[in-house]
């Protein structure tokens, strides 16, 4: 391995062999043969170019066209959520009528079921008058026969009883 004083007498000598070759009026060779001047390629990029801009003019419409969905569907959500406030709200006041008015016809039905039963009782009240009236029909019509004998003979009886009264003899 080299030394620093060894690297760099070596490179000394490197730059002077350089250094003659320049000082000595040789020309240099000329360079090798090249692709030619610079020129653009214009209808390559022309291309390419033209193939990106239509890119970027596609993805302008695509962002246009989603912006504008996203828009409507914003707009539909809003009138979405507007139209389900209104119904809920619809909703639930239609359930409070409703509420009430089954409060109104439960109440009603107890009023009705309470005189219901208190009809029944009067019926049955009734029915218990009308059995014992029919028994004592049943005792008149069974004993007519025999209360109008004893009345015809208590009239005739009392008849008699007053012609004896009367002077009548009937012995």
């Amino acid at each position: 391995e080299l030394s620093a004083e060894d690297r760099i007498a070596s490179g000394m000598k490197a730059f002077v062999q350089i250094s003659a070759h320049v000082h000595h009026g040789e020309a240099p060779p000329p360079p090798p043969e090249t692709y030619g001047a610079y020129s653009k390629k214009s209808q390559e990029s022309t291309g390419v170019m033209e193939m990106i801009n239509l890119l970027v003019k596609d993805l302008d419409k695509e962002m246009t066209v989603a912006e504008t969905q996203e828009k409507d569907a914003q707009g539909d959500y809003e009138a979405l959520m507007a139209d389900s406030a209104e119904k809920r709200a619809a909703d639930s006041k239609s359930l409070s009528e409703k509420e009430g008015a089954k409060a109104n016809t439960e109440a009603a039905l107890e009023r009705h079921t309470d005189d219901r039963d208190a009809a029944a009782k009067e019926l049955g009240a009734t029915v218990e008058y009308i059995a014992s009236l029919h028994s004592d029909c049943d005792f008149i019509l069974q004993y007519h026969g025999a209360r109008q004998e004893a009345r015809a003979s208590e009239v005739d009886a009392l008849g008699r009883a007053k012609a004896v009264l009367s002077g009548a003899d009937f012995a």
